[in-house]
């Protein structure tokens, strides 16, 4: 809405992620689907010491209880130890997600905060992370790709389960993964930050 009355958005995912440099931890983008159409979201996390005896646990846009899951799932099954630690996490824009391929670019923005390690601004993901660590298929992968290509992203983790599509039709490098490990490695390895 405008001054002069309401105008057209023709990108909403242009609107929804930040033009911040990729110095700053604590961020992903996720490739997610709402309806029919493909967005690609900021999930913004910020983890820090209990300054008190409980840590907190806050979730705006995102389902707490699924939060709470995932920081079981990088305890139990990543070994990251984060029982100390408050955790704050955000879906930019104001939106509320439900889509579950969301998880990956989540547990990623946790551990970039854990870390103080910033994630590649061209790096985005789409994945459901599993009580065991592993990173189930989602649906719709194809336009969840496009959506990330179409926005100039570089590389996109999706989970390697996702076999019946054509990769070659993409430019954007694909990066399968089967478990939480494999991606962390791979985005906090020494030669990809």
């Amino acid at each position: 809405m405008e001054s002069d009355g309401l105008h057209e958005i023709l990108n909403p995912s242009e609107q929804l992620i930040s033009k911040v440099s990729d110095h700053v931890s604590g961020t992903s983008i996720a490739s997610t689907i709402e309806g029919v159409r493909p967005f690609l979201i900021e999930i913004q996390a910020l983890v820090s010491s209990a300054a008190y005896g409980t840590p907190q646990r806050s979730s705006t846009g995102f389902d707490l209880r699924r939060l709470n899951m995932l920081l079981a799932v990088l305890e139990k099954r990543a070994g990251f130890k984060l029982v100390q630690k408050d955790v704050f996490l955000n879906i930019a824009g104001g939106l509320r997600i439900s889509d579950p391929a969301t998880d990956l670019a989540v547990i990623c923005s946790i551990l970039s905060s854990n870390l103080d390690l910033a994630i590649n601004h061209k790096f985005c993901f789409a994945g459901e992370v599993g009580l065991t660590g592993e990173i189930r298929a989602v649906n719709r992968v194809e336009q969840r790709i496009a959506e990330a290509e179409k926005l100039g992203f570089k590389r996109i983790y999706i989970p390697a389960h996702n076999k019946s599509f054509d990769n070659s039709k993409f430019k954007i490098e694909i990066i399968k993964a089967s478990r939480v490990e494999e991606v962390f490695k791979n985005i906090f390895g020494k030669n990809n930050r």
